[in-house]
């Protein structure tokens, strides 16, 4: 979702920083970006924990992560992704399913998905925060997206991330994955993770996608 459909990074980097520091925790703009697609009570753990020198409690992390939730909340809208919805309609012109996978637990963001993406994106077809135990980079929320498409096997999907974590997870489900680089970090932290194909922008995929279903044709 974060990065993908919307283009909302910037403030989730702000929110981030501004949450942390209100308990005493450094977090830069960049760490946002390397935690990305990772739940936020479980990024909080690690990157408190290392700081604070111990374990977090669930109950600690979940508070903390609410207030990263209400700074979010004061920033302004996060737009549509630049190619998204076209990419979204020539995926479902292909006949394929279209299924979120995102490591947010944020209800303002999660309820407007299937208002905003019409005929696109059904609420049944969302795995979040909730739907799983172990969020990425564990295959765990991949595998779950399958499920939720009618139980699919790894070979029929197609994974689009932008963040190294999620292409891990992806990778991990041992699904075709597809990295669009839409933050600061260079493309050798997508490939080091295992993308199979990485392109600059959403709109530079959106105008490649025929080319790729042609070549998956050919395999």
């Amino acid at each position: 979702m974060d990065g993908v459909i919307y283009d909302s990074m910037p403030n989730h980097a702000t929110a981030w920083v501004n949450s942390m520091s209100q308990f005493g925790v450094k977090m830069s703009r960049e760490d946002a970006y390397r935690f990305e697609g990772m739940r936020g009570v479980e990024t909080i753990k690690i990157v408190a924990g290392k700081q604070w020198g111990r374990i977090i409690s669930d109950e600690e992390s979940q508070e903390m992560y609410a207030v990263k939730c209400d700074e979010y909340s004061k920033c302004p809208a996060a737009p549509k992704m630049p190619g998204v919805e076209e990419l979204m309609h020539k995926i479902k012109d292909s006949g394929m399913l279209i299924c979120v996978v995102t490591g947010s637990g944020q209800h303002s963001l999660l309820d407007h998905l299937e208002t905003q993406f019409p005929e696109l994106i059904y609420k049944e077809r969302i795995v979040c925060s909730f739907d799983v135990k172990r969020g990425k980079p564990q295959p765990d929320p991949y595998l779950m997206g399958l499920e939720k498409c009618g139980g699919l096997k790894p070979w029929e999907a197609i994974v689009v991330e932008n963040a190294p974590l999620g292409v891990r997870a992806a990778v991990a489900a041992q699904i075709f994955t597809v990295a669009v680089n839409t933050g600061p970090l260079p493309d050798s932290d997508l490939s080091a993770e295992g993308a199979n194909l990485i392109f600059p922008s959403m709109p530079d995929f959106r105008d490649h996608w025929n080319d790729l279903l042609l070549s998956a044709g050919t395999l």
